[in-house]
C-alpha cells in the first residue's frame, strides 16, 4: 500500500511544453492582450482542424453552446431534443434561452444519443397530440411547443451518429448543434468532429485533449451565423457597429490573447497530443482486458478515429463503485464517477419532475462508469500501477 501512496498518479494533467510558455510570454511582452493576432491564428487553425469555413473563439465551451442556441433562434416555446448523458452545460445552454429540453435515452455501447429514439421523438412531437406527451417532461412543458432542433453530444471523444441525426433533422426542418467539447480531432466516417452539424463546439478545459486554460470555439460553415456569434461574444457588437454601439443583446464571451497563444501552441502539437492519449488508451486496454468485473470502452462502427478525452470503464452491477473508489484512493489512485445523468440533477428534478427510471440506459451507464487516471503525460509504468491497483481492489 505504501508503494501506491508514493506513486500518487494524477487524475489528469495538461501537457505544456516550452513552446506554450514561449508564446504566452510573447503576448505578455506585447501591447495586445485581447482580440489580437494569436486569436486570429487560433481561429484559422481550428477551422482547418474541423474543415469548416468559420471558427469563433469564446471563453468556454458553455459560452459556445449558448451562442449557438441563440444563433439558431431557439427560445421560449421551443423544444430541442438532447441527451441526459452529458456534462450539464449541454442542457444548461438550452435553459438559458428558455428552451424546453426533450431528453431521449442513449446508446448503451457509446453513451451517445440514440438516433432511433430521436427520430421517433421528432415524429411524435410533430403531431402535438397524445403521442407527443410521452416525450415531454412531467412539469413545466408547453404541450403546444414547437420542435426546433437537436443538440447531440460526442461523449468521451466519439462522435454521435450524425448521418442518422441529420436525416431526422432534414425531414423535420430542424437545426443541429454538435457538442464536440470532448472530441476535437475525432472522426466520424472519415469526417472531422465539429463539421458534422450546423454548428460544432469545442472546449479546452485543462483535462481536455488540448487546453487554453479556459476556452472554447464555435465552428460553422454558415456565414450569417458566424457573424452573429462573433457579435454575441463581444457584447452584441456587429461588424458595422462603432466601439459603443451594440446591435444585439450580447455577452462578454471573448477569449483573451494569452489563452489564444496557448491554444496556438497546443494546435501545433495536436497530432502528437492525440497520439499520446491513444497510446495510453491502448496500454489500458492491454492491462485491463483480463480483469473480471470491468467492461472496457468500445468503439462504434461509425467512428473512424476516437479522440480520447477520458478513460471510463464500467463496473459490473454487482460491484459497489463507491467502495472501489475508496479503496483505490487508499492506494493513491484517484478515480471519479462519470457522468451523473442530467435529469437527476436537483435543479432538473425540481424544474421538470424527472425521477429515477426515466432514462434507464443513461442511469445504468452513470451508475457503473468509473473514470481512472488519464492524460497524454501518463507513462507505461503508471498505467501498469493503476491496473494493478484495480486488480487488487476487484
Amino acid at each position: 500500500m505504501d508503494f501506491y501512496k508514493k506513486l500518487n498518479v494524477p487524475m489528469s494533467q495538461p501537457n505544456i511544453s516550452d513552446l506554450e510558455i514561449e508564446l504566452v510570454n510573447a503576448v505578455l511582452k506585447s501591447d495586445s492582450l485581447s482580440m489580437g493576432p494569436y486569436l486570429r491564428e487560433f481561429e484559422e487553425r481550428i477551422a482547418e482542424v474541423a474543415n469548416c469555413k468559420h471558427a469563433i473563439a469564446v471563453n468556454s465551451g458553455t459560452a459556445g453552446l449558448h451562442c449557438c442556441v441563440r444563433a439558431a433562434g431557439w427560445g421560449v416555446g421551443h423544444y430541442v431534443i438532447t441527451s441526459p448523458f452529458s456534462f450539464v452545460a449541454s442542457v444548461n445552454a438550452l435553459l438559458y434561452e428558455g428552451v424546453t429540453p426533450i431528453l431521449v435515452d442513449v446508446d448503451p455501447l457509446t453513451g451517445n444519443i440514440d438516433p432511433a429514439l430521436v427520430s421517433q421523438a421528432a415524429e411524435d412531437l410533430a403531431c402535438q397530440g397524445e403521442a407527443s406527451r410521452k416525450w415531454l417532461p412531467e412539469k413545466n412543458s408547453d404541450p403546444m411547443g414547437t420542435l426546433k432542433g437537436i443538440l447531440a453530444v460526442d461523449v468521451f471523444g466519439q462522435p454521435a451518429d450524425y448521418d442518422a441525426l441529420n436525416e431526422t433533422a432534414r425531414k423535420a426542418n430542424l437545426k443541429v448543434i454538435e457538442d464536440s467539447c470532448e472530441a476535437i480531432g475525432a472522426a466520424y466516417k472519415g469526417r472531422p468532429a465539429g463539421s458534422l452539424a450546423d454548428f460544432g463546439v469545442f472546449a479546452f478545459y485543462p483535462n481536455k485533449q488540448m487546453t487554453t486554460g479556459e476556452g472554447g470555439v464555435v465552428v460553422t460553415n454558415d456565414a450569417d451565423s458566424a457573424m452573429m456569434i462573433r457579435a454575441l461574444r463581444n457584447q452584441g457588437r456587429a461588424p458595422s457597429d462603432t466601439w459603443l454601439d451594440h446591435t444585439y443583446l450580447g455577452f462578454n464571451y471573448r477569449m483573451d490573447e494569452m489563452s489564444a497563444a496557448l491554444g496556438v501552441a497546443q494546435l501545433r502539437r495536436l497530432p502528437s497530443l492525440l497520439e499520446a492519449r491513444s497510446q495510453v488508451a491502448d496500454w489500458y486496454e492491454e492491462e485491463l482486458k483480463d480483469i473480471p468485473g470491468i467492461e472496457l470502452p468500445k468503439k462504434a462502427a461509425t467512428t473512424t478515429y476516437t479522440s480520447w478525452f477520458v478513460y471510463v470503464i464500467r463496473l459490473d452491477r454487482s460491484i459497489n463503485r463507491n467502495e472501489v473508489i475508496r479503496k483505490l484512493d487508499a492506494l493513491g489512485i484517484p478515480s471519479r464517477p462519470y457522468f451523473s445523468p442530467i435529469h437527476l440533477q436537483p435543479y432538473m428534478v425540481e424544474k421538470f419532475g424527472y425521477r429515477a427510471g426515466d432514462f434507464p440506459i443513461a442511469e445504468d451507464l452513470g451508475a457503473r462508469g468509473l473514470a481512472i487516471p488519464f492524460s497524454s503525460k501518463l507513462n507505461r509504468n503508471q498505467v501498469y500501477q493503476v491496473a494493478s491497483a484495480l486488480r487488487q481492489v476487484l
